[in-house]
């Protein structure tokens, strides 16, 4: 069994920073991807940034030059550096997983999310 266990979320005021973890524990001998994805109240769940085991990474357009995702492949463990962060940014944001091998099983799994809430 595969969990992703997510960290670091919270109230910050406009033009602050949050890290975000998530670490996925288990069986597992190989991730393709982690990535981190957000879902605003009444909106659909959106990429924010995804991160392959190869280090290339994909941003949101609404965060290049402020969030910065790194990854630790020998912990399996994903990373959300976001700077300058906007009241636009108020989310939950969730972990995923992608390409997740195990003994029994190539699957991607979820976190269960974490609040992110940019307020003054």
């Amino acid at each position: 069994q595969v969990q992703l266990v997510e960290s670091g979320g919270g109230l910050v005021q406009p033009g602050g920073s949050l890290r975000l973890s998530c670490a996925a524990s288990g069986s597992i001998f190989s991730i393709y991807a982690m990535g981190w994805y957000r879902q605003a109240p009444g909106k659909q769940r959106e990429l924010v940034a995804v991160i392959t085991s190869g280090g290339s990474t994909n941003y949101a357009d609404s965060v290049k030059g402020r969030f910065t995702i790194s990854r630790d492949n020998a912990e399996n463990t994903v990373y959300l550096q976001m700077n300058s962060l906007k009241p636009e940014d108020t989310a939950v944001y969730y972990c995923n997983a992608d390409g997740v091998v195990t003994t029994t099983s190539l699957r991607g799994y979820w976190g269960q999310g974490t609040q992110v809430t940019v307020s003054s």
